[in-house]
């Protein structure tokens, strides 16, 4: 249940869309994504813990405010992604993550032959300063939440994918907690091969499908 409350939130949130209105940052013409701040809210509100109780979202709330993290303002929600965005797309030029927004969503896709070494889940010592790179930008706006997702391709056995994506995807939360994102912000999930992005059937969609994914979402009540 905990996976598919996940892709079915995630996925909600992609048919969302704004207006067009001018960035104040940019001075930019665009899609405002900031009409879309509440229905976002409740997205992140359920993923940051996956929560599937009241009492369990509570906890993370109070685990929360304890870190003294605070939630954005529904109608300031768009534009406060829009500066990370900016930011991490000019972080991440030419190091093989993409970036794509999707509402109020950022998600960032580190492919697997960048990110760990075949059948291994320690980050590549090389890769540790892209992700240093995305936590300057996470410590800077601290009202954002990160889902940290592997995906395998379908080779090999079903319940071993399972296990090398949680534990890639544990691997990567570890290196951004120890460059100082609280713990609190982060939930980990692995989700196997359940989620392919391409055909499984070639190499070159093998290789896209062996993947983690930061998901960013914005924090609000």
């Amino acid at each position: 249940m905990k996976h598919i409350l996940g892709c079915s939130l995630l996925a909600a949130a992609v048919t969302l869309a704004g207006c067009s209105t001018v960035n104040p940052y940019t001075g930019e013409k665009q899609t405002s994504k900031a009409a879309t701040g509440g229905a976002i809210g409740a997205v992140a509100g359920a993923l940051i813990g996956i929560a599937t109780s009241d009492n369990a979202k509570e906890r993370k709330e109070r685990a929360l405010a304890g870190a003294g993290i605070g939630a954005v303002a529904g109608g300031g929600v768009g534009y406060y992604m829009d500066v990370q965005e900016k930011k991490l797309r000019d972080k991440l030029q030419a190091t093989g993550v993409s970036v794509t927004r999707s509402g109020d969503n950022i998600i960032l896709n580190m492919p697997g032959n960048v990110t760990f070494d075949t059948d291994q889940s320690d980050v590549k010592s090389n890769f540790r300063p892209v992700l240093e790179s995305v936590t300057e930008v996470l410590k800077e706006y601290k009202s954002t939440m990160i889902q940290v997702a592997g995906h395998t391709d379908s080779t090999g056995g079903e319940r071993y994918n399972l296990l090398l994506s949680q534990q890639r995807a544990q691997s990567v939360a570890n290196v951004l907690s120890s460059y100082g994102v609280e713990t609190v912000r982060l939930d980990v999930v692995g989700f196997g091969e359940t989620q392919p992005i391409a055909n499984n059937g070639t190499a070159q969609g093998r290789e896209q499908n062996r993947r983690v994914e930061l998901t960013l979402l914005p924090y609000t009540k």
